[in-house]
């Protein structure tokens, strides 16, 4: 009750002042034109900072209401809800400037695309000195220039889900490794049957015909085609793989507010990983041989050897494994009584605080306020919502080995079941306490 009389004094607080602030700005954060300065990307800044700064004062207890001041449980669930509700704010907030900036997003992949083109031909241009002009620049120039078309019209049919990258967008709204080195392999390759293509409807010899055609034998191309069928393959099964290991509980996979570019080299923590970082060097190292081979030589696809292409193949499959040995179910190692200094040793009451210690309660990317509130700890019938526990930076609880919850009133006494439910929605196993009168 006490929580509630203070929460209610404090709406009633923001009630007196909303008027000044609904004056000073109408939008509210949700507008999303770009020149607005209440737009989508500033209303996001406000939000975080306002909530960072309640974090931080709530961490040095200041700002408690009288009500519950008294009490540390009352207190305790006041912080919680209170930080609860800001991050919930600042969660919807970074959804709209998410959306807000995907909408933005396919404008700016056009230009890089068109800005290749452009690079693309003042090289041919400063080759061409002394060299002169040839068919095959001509081909190579035309083949970006339908590719580049092909790509800025996929993406203005996908202009809400960012552009031209939309392809390579998970399913969690982040840039997939996997997706992204197909994408560029096929991309390649396109390009380069396009060059064959106009170098092939320019010759009007009947040898030099006979040359280009010849330029798309298997002997030639084995290399890239391999390469080509293994990234792709790898992109299709990593799919199902992260697929079925979610919906079998294996892997905790978490929304992102939107996608960046890091995504390709981290995890979803953001963490560095070696598998996404050796796959996307060394891919991209065989894919600036390829193209210079195909520069060099463009009346043939690109003979891609056969040491390189192995190499590809071996970052593959590093990769893959990665993907099979990521992850994990979170799980409950034990289950205690909160002891603070003074206090006697006693079985679990009613009332008490316990702590759960384990591993993977917190998904990676799931290191929010607004996801770490989603977690809740069942205690026989009674779900419990773990409480957020400011300190200065971050959160003391909940962490990813240890939560501490308390035993609310509703659990009967007896042998009860203790389960813990992340924020991805993953269950752990069951511990059994026994709680007493």
């Amino acid at each position: 009750m006490a929580v509630q009389e203070a929460r209610h004094g404090a709406e009633r607080g923001a009630g007196r002042g909303g008027g000044l602030g609904a004056g000073q700005g109408a939008h509210g954060g949700g507008c999303t034109c770009g020149d607005c300065p209440h737009g989508a990307r500033e209303g996001h800044r406000r939000a975080v900072a306002a909530f960072l700064a309640k974090r931080d004062e709530l961490a040095s207890g200041q700002g408690l209401p009288a009500a519950v001041a008294h009490s540390a449980s009352a207190s305790r669930q006041w912080v919680s809800d209170e930080l609860t509700q800001s991050a919930d704010l600042v969660a919807e907030r970074g959804r709209v400037d998410g959306e807000a900036w995907l909408g933005r997003l396919w404008r700016r992949t056009a230009f890089a695309v068109w800005g290749t083109v452009v690079a693309l031909l003042v090289v041919q241009a400063l080759t061409a000195i002394g060299a002169g002009w040839s068919a095959a620049r001509t081909a190579g120039l035309v083949a970006a220039v339908v590719v580049a078309g092909l790509l800025t019209g996929a993406g203005y049919l996908h202009r809400a889900r960012g552009g031209a990258l939309a392809p390579v967008i998970g399913e969690d709204n982040r840039l997939s490794t996997s997706r992204a080195m197909a994408a560029g392999w096929v991309l390649f390759v396109v390009y380069a049957v396009l060059v064959l293509v106009g170098q092939l409807a320019a010759a009007s010899a009947h040898g030099r015909r006979d040359d280009l055609i010849a330029g798309l034998e298997l002997a030639r191309g084995a290399g890239v085609v391999t390469v080509v069928a293994v990234v792709c393959g790898i992109a299709v099964l990593v799919r199902r793989v992260v697929g079925v290991r979610v919906l079998g509980q294996r892997l905790q996979k978490v929304r992102a507010d939107r996608p960046r570019a890091a995504d390709l080299l981290t995890d979803d923590s953001g963490k560095g990983g070696f598998a996404d970082i050796q796959y996307v060097v060394i891919g991209a190292v065989a894919l600036v041989f390829a193209a210079v081979r195909l520069a060099r030589r463009p009346e043939q696809l690109p003979d891609l050897p056969w040491g390189l292409a192995v190499l590809v193949l071996v970052s593959a499959a590093t990769y893959l494994s990665g993907k099979y040995a990521e992850g994990g179910r979170p799980v409950i190692l034990s289950v205690v009584r909160s002891r603070e200094a003074g206090d006697l040793d006693a079985p679990i009451r009613t009332g008490d605080d316990i702590e759960i210690r384990g591993a993977g309660f917190v998904p990676p990317g799931a290191q929010t306020a607004d996801r770490l509130s989603r977690m809740v700890v069942r205690i026989g019938a009674v779900h419990v919502h773990v409480p957020l526990v400011p300190v200065p930076g971050g959160f003391s609880n909940p962490t990813d080995a240890v939560l501490t919850v308390p035993v609310p009133v509703d659990v009967e006494p007896g042998r009860v079941e203790v389960q813990v439910v992340t924020a991805a929605g993953v269950e752990t196993n069951r511990c059994v306490i026994d709680v007493t009168d």
